[in-house]
């Protein structure tokens, strides 16, 4: 069973560009869907050109599009839309990510695309959804961090909003995407007459979904979550504390047990004892005492020592790494989660494992980033018997 892969025999048409449907294609390509990224003729997806470049491509490419494989079409001419419609009927999945009401224009949307293969799921990711009266309003995941309510909480309550350094917001739609299309091919499985559906992901509601209670403990007590830093509010000891060589430590120390460990270890005895910290909320309604506690301890050691003294106690310790730190770190090695391609000019460089891992199905890496088109002519002749002339008119006519 250790060679099967999960989603073999899955073939998703992405349509999508930059990040959302791109990065939601790159999960089923890692665990064996054939994954076909259809491009625009020019240049193709503008993550190309996006970030860090080795050469005349985005390092970032590698990582997004690996697994891939890369058709050219132009969806704003008919004979492109025709294009489409024919390999979606060899399709389980359309996945896109376009300002709802444009494949619709295009002629390619469900009730388009379910007349050609009535099984296909179309999964839609967006800034605001397929419905509603933000419906055609831009969204891009910054302004969907904005909007879910996330950048509201995101640094110092003396300071600006600022953002998570990625984008999250994409990132986790894509997440969803790839959670609702395996739940419609469920579906589509147990049903007798095999038909498929829209799966609709907005940006905005995907990081609404992370901010855990808030909406109802404001509701019952008009409570607003407000900034604070390192810290998070309802949870204490959870902090970053300053050790003797400058760095900074992350300790988590909110479990009970923990606490009381963390205190012994840092030669507090009498507070892992007391019953003012016994509880969690106790040590909420204490938190600036305690930090300030640990911090006085770990100001006195190296973050070397202040990781070797918890990491003994089983508390929650880590430096915060950067991503130098993450590629000398032995951990990440032995999950095999640092990993090396070879590039066309023979360069080795060093990529991202997968996430999850599957005991009997893993999934894996097996190509780079496609060229623009690379896969025209496999995909074409295949799909759709095209000859040497149809290759050599469509070319011409800007088509593919």
């Amino acid at each position: 069973m250790g060679t099967k892969k999960p989603l073999e025999g899955i073939r998703v048409l992405e349509l999508g560009n930059i990040v959302a449907a791109p990065f939601a294609g790159k999960l089923f390509s890692e665990f064996g869907a054939e994954v076909i990224k259809v491009e625009e003729p020019t240049n193709g997806d503008p993550l190309r050109n996006w970030r860090v470049m080795y050469k005349d491509t985005s390092v970032w490419w590698h990582v997004q599009s690996r697994n891939k494989k890369s058709i050219t079409v132009n969806l704003r001419e008919a004979e492109g839309q025709e294009i489409i419609k024919n390999l979606t009927k060899k399709a389980d999945v359309v996945l896109e990510n376009f300002k709802p009401g444009t494949l619709e224009r295009w002629g390619l949307g469900y009730e388009d695309l379910k007349k050609v293969n009535p099984a296909v799921i179309l999964t839609r990711i967006s800034g605001y959804g397929q419905t509603g009266p933000y419906r055609e309003k831009a969204g891009f995941g910054s302004v969907a961090e904005a909007v879910g309510g996330l950048r509201y909480l995101t640094g110092y309550p003396d300071l600006p909003p600022v953002r998570v350094g990625i984008a999250i917001g994409d990132m986790v739609a894509g997440l969803y995407a790839v959670i609702g299309t395996l739940m419609a091919l469920r579906v589509r499985d147990r049903d007798e007459e095999k038909r498929g559906q829209e799966v609709d992901v907005a940006l905005y509601e995907s990081v609404f979904s992370l901010l855990e209670g808030m909406l109802p403990e404001f509701d019952l007590t008009g409570e607003i979550r407000e900034r604070t830093g390192s810290t998070l509010p309802g949870v204490a000891p959870s902090n970053s504390y300053l050790c003797a060589d400058g760095s900074y430590v992350i300790i988590g120390g909110n479990g009970d047990r923990i606490f009381q460990r963390l205190m012994t270890a840092i030669g507090k005895e009498d507070m892992a004892r007391d019953l003012k910290y016994a509880t969690n909320q106790d040590r909420v309604n204490n938190v600036e005492y305690i930090d300030e506690v640990i911090e006085s301890w770990t100001k006195q050691y190296p973050i070397e020592e202040v990781q070797r003294i918890l990491d003994e106690a089983s508390v929650p310790v880590s430096p915060i790494y950067s991503i130098k730190d993450i590629i000398n770190d032995a951990h990440y090695s032995a999950r095999d989660m640092i990993q090396e391609i070879e590039l066309e000019d023979g360069k080795i460089v060093k990529t991202p494992g997968i996430v999850p891992k599957l005991s009997e199905t893993p999934g894996r890496i097996e190509t780079n980033g496609p060229a623009l088109g690379e896969h025209n002519e496999e995909i074409y002749k295949e799909f759709l018997d095209f000859s040497y002339e149809d290759f050599k008119r469509l070319k011409e006519g800007g088509i593919i």
